[in-house]
């Protein structure tokens, strides 16, 4: 069944549960391609997301190329990159076509999603910046995007110096002072005292940065694991 993520707890649009419907029934129809392609449309604008649907698009482009849409696709491939960490990019890349991927804005996107894999921050908004035609035709692109940062801060730092935040996330100045103040509020943030880029940010702990917090059990091998061993070794 094909699974949809919609913000803000909204409920279904037609357009949605038509496509499910059509998928549910038979996903390999190219009849549906119009359908899917005015979904992806309605993810973008209504800022939802399925990602089923859409790899069920570019599954369907694979038999049918002549029909196409790269604007579809390059939408596609921002939604994707939107929802890291999750794997979604990595999934739709290899379902599309070796010479559409050459084409510039394919490649653009690709050194994007580098840049967000490998944490390199700073790089990704300079280049971002230069590609505001391809990432600001979706809504909520750079919302997305600063949470995925704050998702790598926390699990990587138990003190974040403000710099490395504000380098993150792309904001400065008041406006990072308000996102601060948002967090500290609702997310369980502490604002060490001090001005500047000095100022040290405490994130929650999790298991991640602090490993003590992590389950034995998680990394111990169960005894029936050991046993259906030793009949092999024998």
């Amino acid at each position: 069944m094909v699974q949809e993520a919609i913000n803000g707890g909204a409920e279904k649009s037609q357009l949605a549960i038509t496509v499910e419907q059509l998928i549910a029934v038979n996903p390999y129809n190219p009849d549906i391609l119009p359908d899917l392609e005015n979904y992806v449309n309605e993810q973008v604008s209504s800022q939802t997301y399925n990602l089923d649907a859409n790899l069920c698009l570019l599954r369907l482009y694979q038999f049918e190329p002549e029909r196409m849409s790269t604007p579809i696709v390059a939408r596609i491939l921002v939604k994707a990159l939107m929802a890291m960490p999750a794997p979604d990019y990595s999934l739709c890349l290899f379902l599309i076509p070796e010479r559409v991927q050459i084409e510039e804005q394919f490649k653009t996107l690709n050194v994007l999603s580098h840049f967000l894999e490998t944490a390199r921050f700073r790089q990704f908004w300079d280049e971002a910046a230069k590609s505001r035609h391809i990432v600001e035709a979706v809504s909520g692109f750079e919302q997305a995007i600063r949470a995925y940062a704050v998702h790598v801060l926390s699990i990587t730092y138990q003190k974040v110096p403000r710099t490395i935040l504000a380098e993150a996330i792309n904001i400065e100045g008041v406006s990072l002072d308000k996102f601060l103040e948002h967090q500290a509020s609702n997310n369980g943030w502490v604002i060490e005292k001090g001005q500047g880029k000095g100022q040290l940010i405490t994130l929650p702990p999790t298991e991640f940065n602090h490993p003590e917090l992590k389950k034995n059990t998680a990394d111990s091998v169960p005894l029936e694991h050991i046993t259906r061993i030793y009949p092999i070794l024998g």
